[in-house]
């Protein structure tokens, strides 16, 4: 089996028609899957628990007399905790204390009240409060992610979210202990074992059993992707996530089995998965190309990362460490690598990308699980205008004023001025009338 990513050169004169077509991702959905999950979302909405029921039933092959009866207690989730080895119960709370002390920084940074008074007296601010409540979908069945049940729920119980809604699928009824025992280390208000549109359905417009939420939160397949973007406006939702990607910008000084196992790290997810590595030591590239058909048959996942390398992925000589951190801010990855001995060299050329790990030790695996950043990353370019899943997106912000009578005679007439123009007079007017002497 080979794994034979695209060799492009920036000094090429097709290289900009050949990288854009590296690049080029569709997100339309199927127009098979919009409609279903149209009918699914409107199902849910009209007939509540029992369209739940149906759907848990069609798709998951999981029948139960009642959605109540697919809820899971916190009994069952600490019994799921105890359940599984010492040794992965020490690694969850390992991972969940450094996601939540991370958590914790961020929101002393930027998730804060503030105000203070001008000169006039008048005082202005900004008031930050947590939503009242956020759904988490965690992907279950033959995907079982207890990181992304840490990344999601740990961040707004930070925020102060006072309840936390988990979704996830247990298809013909096989609950993963892992996910479980996150969802008790993380938090989680309640938890119930549905998934798919459905689900999101549920969390979106409530339910007789199913509360509705805020905010829904978290990744999954197509249908998934497709009932989120459709139920946003009447929630928030974090994202629409695209496949992964990582892009490494090394030097040539790290390993070269090193950078071939991180490009793999993203390859296995799924076949659209994108795995670039940019680089100006030809050489170089030639040790990772060589590290990676070494190193291709060892791996479990082969045939997936085989395909994502070679529909996908890219391995780029650039004219110089320069040049490759302006393609970097081009591509806008998730995931950015800089194997480099001197990262911070690099690092302020670098304006676009979900998370940035700098230096050959800091892989992107470490991120995933454990490091503490979120994970939940913007993909397919959004990195450009676009952040990581944390604390600020389980809060919101509402603008305080109360102006002073002093205020209002200043700010009173700038106002009408501009109410005026605008021809509305009574906004004006509600302007002048504070310019009165009070009763």
């Amino acid at each position: 089996m080979n794994a034979t990513p695209a060799r492009l050169r920036t000094d090429s004169a097709t290289f900009e028609a050949d990288f854009q077509a590296r690049l080029h991702w569709s997100a339309d959905q199927d127009a098979a899957i919009e409609q279903r999950v149209a009918d699914i979302l409107a199902d849910v909405q009209t007939r509540g628990d029992a369209a739940v029921l149906e759907y848990t039933t069609r798709f998951d092959g999981l029948t139960a007399p009642s959605v109540a009866a697919l809820e899971l207690t916190q009994a069952e989730l600490k019994a799921a905790f105890d359940s599984i080895p010492a040794v992965q119960r020490d690694a969850l709370q390992a991972a969940a204390a450094r996601v939540r002390s991370y958590h914790e920084a961020q929101k002393k940074a930027c998730g804060e009240s503030w105000s203070y008074r001008d000169a006039d007296g008048s005082l202005l601010g900004q008031k930050v409060t947590p939503l009242d409540r956020v759904g988490i979908y965690v992907p279950g069945g033959k995907a079982a992610y207890p990181s992304s049940v840490l990344m999601n729920a740990i961040p707004a119980h930070v925020a102060g979210v006072p309840e936390i809604i988990m979704v996830v699928p247990t298809p013909k009824g096989e609950k993963n202990a892992l996910v479980l025992a996150a969802a008790y280390v993380a938090g989680v208000t309640r938890a119930f074992t549905i998934g798919g549109a459905q689900a999101v359905a549920a969390l979106a417009y409530g339910t007789a059993t199913v509360p509705k939420v805020d905010k829904i939160t978290g990744p999954g397949n197509a249908y998934v992707a497709s009932a989120k973007k459709r139920v946003f406006g009447t929630v928030g939702i974090d994202m629409i996530a695209g496949p992964s990607e990582i892009l490494v910008l090394a030097d040539g000084s790290t390993p070269a089995d090193w950078v071939a196992m991180d490009l793999f790290s993203q390859a296995e997810h799924d076949e659209l998965a994108q795995s670039i590595l940019l680089c100006p030591d030809a050489a170089y590239i030639d040790a990772v190309q060589e590290a990676i058909d070494r190193l291709l048959p060892t791996m479990p996942r082969a045939e997936i990362i085989a395909k994502s390398l070679t529909g996908r992925g890219a391995l780029i000589h650039t004219r110089s460490m320069e040049e490759a951190c302006d393609i970097s801010n081009r591509i806008a990855p998730e995931h950015l690598e800089v194997s480099s001995h001197e990262p911070y060299r690099w690092e302020p050329l670098l304006r676009h990308a979900g998370a940035i790990f700098l230096g050959a030790y800091t892989s992107e695996s470490l991120g995933d699980y454990c490091a503490g950043p979120n994970h939940v990353l913007p993909t397919s370019g959004t990195a450009r205008f676009s952040s990581p899943l944390g604390v600020y997106d389980f809060q919101k912000r509402s603008s305080i004023i109360e102006v002073s009578q002093a205020g209002a005679q200043i700010l009173g007439p700038i106002a009408a001025t501009l109410a005026y123009g605008e021809g509305l007079q009574a906004h004006a007017q509600a302007a002048e009338m504070r310019l009165k002497a009070p009763r």
